[in-house]
This record gives structure tokens, sequence and C-alpha cells, in this order.
């Protein structure tokens, strides 16, 4: 019998159970995964290091868990009594129907130590103590401005988790808001409708974009680089990524580009301190990718982008982008960004505004490239031109140097080599 623990998970150092994806008896597969995460930044599920039997849950929904915590005990397929393994020739989903005995009630493991008692409401109760929740849940109250002492615990024993948080922060902007309400609406009487609920990663996306567009002034600058030439010369090495089962995307030349971009305008890598005083600047530079999933967007990260070569940064790309599509990214996959990028030049349009994926300070769109005939020593040419759309807070960056900034990018883009100069 083995013992499944929380792997490494990064800076964090207390994350919630969410949810329980088998149950004691199930027999799972490599890397099927057994429970989910969840940070305030991110949901993270727990995959099964080998094939077996689930033997005996250790957590519970609405536990905290760190580095090391034991999930649950899982018997190797080899070493299970017969009768236990099902036949390999019965569907695995038949077997999972199959009816079994219930199984005795597992107690919960002993909680961590809190930090307070659950909140009891009741006459008795200190006014002036804390209610019991996690350290995430409190970070999270910290940044909306939301006090603990005015909420009711929603989680187990009374605990206030993170939705609790969120309810009181929107409660708090609706009352001290002098914009008008949107008011609720009766959709039946005007047709058949069916609600869909968001994920996870879509409710907590929502919440932290909805964050930045209230703190952050954005202003947006849009600008137009000629990719001809590197068009080309992408196009005549894209063999070599694919020899090592990659490929050579021209978000990789932008990765490249975009450090070369931040070295020579370092504002653009900053960020604010929270109590707006000072300007934070990074010597690191790790750029977010935005990764369309089927749960949503997320914003994996690229480490110390102007250390490596554009080969190692496509092969990166392809990695981390696939995991988040399999929603098998780590904490640490998502942490650190200091500037981020967003591409929309696979799908279509000609401009957009992405919001500044805060604490950063800019965030750098593309829309599709386009063929267009360019004036050039007297005569109209066809040329490869990629619209850049580059926001930024307004707090940190003004207009001008944000021209210079997509300036300069559209220079070193139409032509690499640029960079060696």
């Amino acid at each position: 019998m083995s013992e499944v623990k929380v792997p490494d998970i990064g800076d964090f150092d207390n994350v919630e159970v969410v949810e329980l994806l088998v149950a004691p008896g199930d027999l799972v597969e490599v890397d099927q995964s057994l429970v989910t995460l969840e940070s305030d930044k991110a949901s993270m599920e727990i995959p099964a290091p080998m094939a077996g039997v689930v033997g005996e849950l250790l957590v519970a929904v609405g536990d905290i868990a760190v580095e090391g915590t034991v999930i649950l005990t899982l018997e190797e397929a080899a070493t299970v009594p017969s009768g236990k393994v099902p036949s390999t020739d019965i569907p695995l989903e038949t077997i999972r129907q199959e009816p079994r005995a219930p199984e005795p009630e597992i107690a919960s493991p002993v909680p961590p130590p809190r930090e307070h008692a659950p909140q009891v409401h009741s006459e008795t109760t200190d006014p002036n103590a804390l209610p019991w929740t996690s350290p995430s849940t409190r970070r999270l109250a910290r940044e909306l401005g939301v006090d603990l002492l005015t909420l009711v615990g929603s989680g187990r024993d009374g605990r206030l988790i993170r939705d609790d948080v969120i309810a009181g922060a929107r409660q708090a902007t609706t009352e001290s808001s002098t914009l008008p309400v949107m008011p609720a609406v009766d959709f039946t009487q005007h047709g058949d409708v069916h609600s869909e609920p968001l994920t996870r990663i879509q409710r907590l996306t929502s919440d932290k974009l909805h964050r930045a567009w209230l703190s952050v002034p954005h202003v947006t600058q849009f600008d137009e680089a000629d990719i001809t030439e590197l068009e080309v010369f992408r196009q005549a090495n894209k063999a070599k990524a694919e020899v090592g089962g990659f490929k050579l995307t021209f978000v990789s030349f932008l990765l490249v580009a975009a450090a070369a971009a931040l070295e020579k305008f370092p504002r653009f890598n900053s960020s604010l301190d929270p109590s707006g005083g000072e300007l934070i600047a990074k010597r690191y530079i790790h750029v977010g990718v935005a990764v369309d999933t089927p749960k949503g967007l997320v914003v994996p990260v690229i480490r110390d982008v102007n250390k490596k070569r554009i080969l190692q940064l496509a092969q990166e790309l392809a990695e981390v982008s696939s995991r988040a599509r399999d929603g098998k990214l780590t904490p640490l996959d998502i942490q650190g960004g200091s500037f981020s990028i967003s591409s929309l030049g696979g799908i279509g349009g000609t401009a957009f505004t992405p919001i500044v994926n805060a604490p950063e300070v800019a965030i750098l769109g593309l829309s599709r490239a386009s063929m267009r005939p360019v004036w050039q020593d007297g005569e109209f040419i066809p040329r490869l031109i990629l619209p850049l759309s580059l926001s930024y807070d307004h707090r940190v960056i003004d207009g001008a140097d944000a021209a210079r900034f997509t300036t300069y990018l559209a220079n070193v883009l139409s032509d690499i080599r640029n960079l060696l100069l």
C-alpha cells in the first residue's frame, strides 16, 4: 500500500481540498486525477503516480493541505488480491457503475492547528476574534479590502471560504458604488433558457480581471510590425523544431523580441507597491502567455526569457501550453510573471484591448497578421503586417513611453538581426 502525497506546490503554504474525484475501492490509472486543490490563484488536480485501487481517503472537502500531506492510500494493481482488480476485458466505466457494499465512514484527519476557533454566532462570541479561515483566504480579504469580522462562514464548522470573501466584496462594492446596480431580469419570459455554471478557472479569472479593470487605469497603444522577413526565416527553420517534436511558432520569436524591449524599457517590467508609493523594478524577465483551454483562460509563465534561445523557448511554450490544455499546470507554472502576451492571431481580428494582468503593468496583444500593399521605393509591394495592442497601467507608464516601446518592438520584429546590434 503506497501513500499519495501533495507534491511540490511552489510558494503556496496552504491549499484547500475542493473536490474528491475518487472513492475507496475505485480502480485508477496512471495520471488519473484524484483530488482537486485550490489556492487563491488557481486550481490543480493531483494525479495518480501509478495504477491501482484506492484504499483510504485521508482528506475531505474543505481540508487544508500543504506539500507532503497524505491525501490517500493506493494499492498497486499488480499486488491487489484476486477479485479486486477487474478483468481487462470488462470496460472500466462498466466496472465503476457496478454497485458495491457501502464503505465504512472514514473520519477526517485532524485539521491543522487553528489560529482562531470557528466563528460561532452567539451572544458570548468575542466580537474581536477573527473567524477560522485559510491564509490564502485572509490574503484575498486583504487584497479586496474585506473585513473578515463582517462575514459569516459557509464552510465546514463555520469556516470562511473564498466565496464568502468574494460575496462580501461584491456586496460592499454594490453598497458603496455610485454606479446603478444592474437589475435582475427574468429571461424566461422571453423564451427558453438554460443555465451553465462557470468553471473554477473561469470564476477565478473573472474576479481577477474585474479587480484589475477597476483598480488599473488602462490605456492601449496600437501599432504594427512588418514581419515579412521574420516569417520567411521562421518557415526556413521550422523543420528544426519538428525534429524535436514541437512547432516553431511566431510567439517564440515574440518572446525574444519582448525580452529585448523589456530590457531597454525596464519600467514595463515593474510593479507598483500596494501602497502606490514605490515602483518595484524586477531584475528577472518572466513572461506569461495566455492559453485558451476548455476550462477557461490560463496564463502559464515562461521564466528567464532573456536567457534562452528561440528553439528552447518554442519547446517550453509547446510543453506548458499542452499541460495547460490538459489541466496539469502546477502552481509554479503560473507564478512570477512580470509581463504578459495574449495572441489571438490564430483566430482572427484586427485589434483588441487586453486587460493588464495586475500586478504587472503592461500586456501585449497580437492580432492576425495580413498581407498588405506597402508603398516602398516608388511602388506598392506586398508585406506581412502584424497588429500590436499594448495595454498599460497609466499610473506607471505614459503614452510617450508606450509609443517608444511598440516602435522598438516593431523594429526588432522587422529584422530579428537587429538584436545583434
